[in-house]
């Protein structure tokens, strides 16, 4: 059995005077793939941020690799080895596709140039447009460069809001494959998708996220075939 890699212990996430997320604990073990799937507004986007330091935690206690990061630094957060693909890409798109990679290097200050190639490597067709705008990408390409860019980082934990969003089922296909590769090479990864049917065929483990509180965990497999994941989520 791997060892956890990430706790998420009673994490609470309020706005103003809404409790997005309404202390949830599960845990992620190094490896694997996790997946959070949920109706929009279940709070799965607010777990992923507050782990990374993009909105504060209200109560909770969030662990990585032993050491308590709850409401830390997003630099000191991202230098620890959790990298996050937002929702809606976010590249910047009057920079370069090589020009946003080194973006996503930008706390490190170790020669880059092998990470480079292994990004490459895994998105032969970012290679091909590496002196293109990053806005003059199609859709799917851009999703690779988000993903490459937070690659770049070198995280121990690869954290993924809604990969698939937007994109035409045959990209959607590439870039679950591309997931699986990632984590086929050692990074964790933590991931939110609408297209729950693919999120689990892929997932190790799965959590249900209802109105801020986990209704529903097992492994990808055992949701699959759960009767009121596939009502909910998987449209049968």
């Amino acid at each position: 059995m791997n060892e956890t890699i990430l706790s998420i212990r009673d994490l609470q996430v309020h706005y103003g005077g809404i409790e997005a997320v309404k202390g949830i604990s599960f845990d992620v073990q190094e490896g694997s793939i996790v997946t959070l799937i949920g109706a929009n507004g279940a709070g799965k986007s607010s777990t992923l941020r507050s782990i990374v330091g993009l909105v504060r935690a209200s109560g909770g206690q969030i662990i990585f690799r032993g050491d308590d990061i709850t409401n830390r630094d997003t630099n000191v957060i991202v230098k620890k080895g959790i990298t996050l693909v937002p929702e809606g890409r976010r590249i910047f798109p009057d920079l370069t596709v090589l020009e946003n990679l080194r973006v996503g290097a930008y706390l490190r200050s170790d020669d880059i140039s092998e990470d480079i190639q292994w990004v490459y490597d895994l998105f032969p067709r970012l290679k091909e447009r590496s002196w293109q705008p990053g806005g003059t990408l199609s859709g799917g390409e851009q999703q690779m460069l988000a993903v490459a860019r937070a690659l770049m980082g070198r995280p121990k934990v690869i954290m993924m809001d809604e990969p698939s969003l937007g994109l035409a089922p045959l990209v959607v296909k590439g870039i679950f494959d591309i997931i699986r590769e990632i984590n086929d090479q050692g990074v964790t990864v933590l991931l939110i998708e609408q297209n729950a049917n693919m999120a689990l065929k892929i997932a190790d483990y799965a959590y249900v996220l209802e109105t801020g509180r986990i209704g529903l965990s097992g492994t990808g497999k055992e949701l699959l075939v759960n009767e009121d994941v596939k009502k909910a989520y998987l449209g049968s």
